[in-house]
């Protein structure tokens, strides 16, 4: 006798099972495809209206940030709106767009004193910035505009954008102490308390080149900072026409006590109005190179 056959075990009890698996495949891709859609929308309006927030639509995530917070244990997140998280951290594309929406200025800086923000709003990044400043922290000191373009931080472009702004003051020689003339290049502690001491023994420098009246200090030494200096007004010109003899006689350009004398009995013997220094130049008081270095000298008046 034959036996009844199954009907799902022929051929068309297979086509049924494999287009109701079909059907379920599709059916789920459907709906993650809505799902992935709905998500991303959701992503790129976040983005494009509030870059710096972060949304946490599930209300299962919800309820978890909020009980991670103390004042809001036991709230309801069906109650409650979606949980926001202020200032979350950026991702790189859009901390990148960031970047390249920052306005860029250029103003007057002195790239040893600029802070970090306003290296910033110089252009450059956050992580160039650090670096710049960490250099300065160590002790580093950029002394002239091409050292700061010698930064490996600054590109050419930044530099030649930036360079007539950059505003690095001079040493004054008649105000710095010895710690800012021992950072000029080319001194060191020793030269730097001689050109205080000679400040003192002048009354003051009155012009830049005085610098090389110091034993040893040469042209060449004095050309490797010439740029970086300048020379104000002395605080307490030298005071030749009332100082004693003893006094006047360590003056650098008067030296000795006969020189001293001198001048003492040419201010006794000449009307005040006479009382200059080409009339102590003129009367042969010193020789011909300390007087002609003493007229460029800024003196008290009489």
């Amino acid at each position: 006798m034959e036996k009844k056959k199954d009907k799902d075990s022929g051929p068309s009890g297979t086509v049924f099972k494999a287009g109701g698996i079909a059907l379920a495949f599709l059916i789920i891709g459907y709906q993650s495809a809505l799902f992935v859609h709905r998500a991303a929308q959701l992503r790129i309006a976040a983005i494009r209206d509030h870059p710096d927030t972060v949304y946490v639509v599930d209300p299962g995530v919800a309820s978890r940030l909020l009980a991670s917070y103390p004042d809001q244990a036991g709230a309801s997140p069906e109650a409650a709106p979606p949980a926001v998280r202020r200032n979350a951290p950026h991702s790189a594309p859009v901390r990148q767009e960031r970047a390249r929406s920052r306005r860029v200025e250029s103003f007057r800086f002195n790239p040893n004193t600029v802070s970090l923000e306003d290296l910033m709003r110089l252009g450059f990044s956050e992580k160039q910035a650090r670096a710049i400043d960490n250099y300065r922290q160590k002790g580093g000191r950029f002394r002239r505009p091409s050292d700061f373009a010698k930064s490996y931080v600054v590109s050419d472009s930044v530099f030649k954008r930036l360079e007539k702004y950059i505003d690095i003051p001079r040493t004054d020689i008649n105000r710095a102490d010895s710690a800012a003339f021992d950072a000029l290049p080319g001194i060191g502690p020793y030269f730097a308390a001689k050109m205080v001491e000679y400040r003192a023994r002048l009354g003051g420098y009155s012009y830049p080149e005085q610098l090389m009246d110091i034993y040893h200090f040469d042209r060449e030494k004095y050309d490797g900072l010439s740029d970086l200096i300048c020379c104000s007004r002395p605080r307490e010109p030298f005071r030749i026409w009332s100082l004693p003899e003893d006094s006047l006689r360590l003056h650098p350009y008067i030296r000795t006590r006969q020189a001293a004398h001198s001048i003492v009995l040419l201010r006794e013997h000449t009307p005040r109005e006479q009382w200059t220094l080409e009339t102590i130049a003129g009367a042969g008081i010193l020789p011909e190179e300390d007087a002609s270095r003493l007229l460029r000298c800024v003196v008290a008046a009489p």
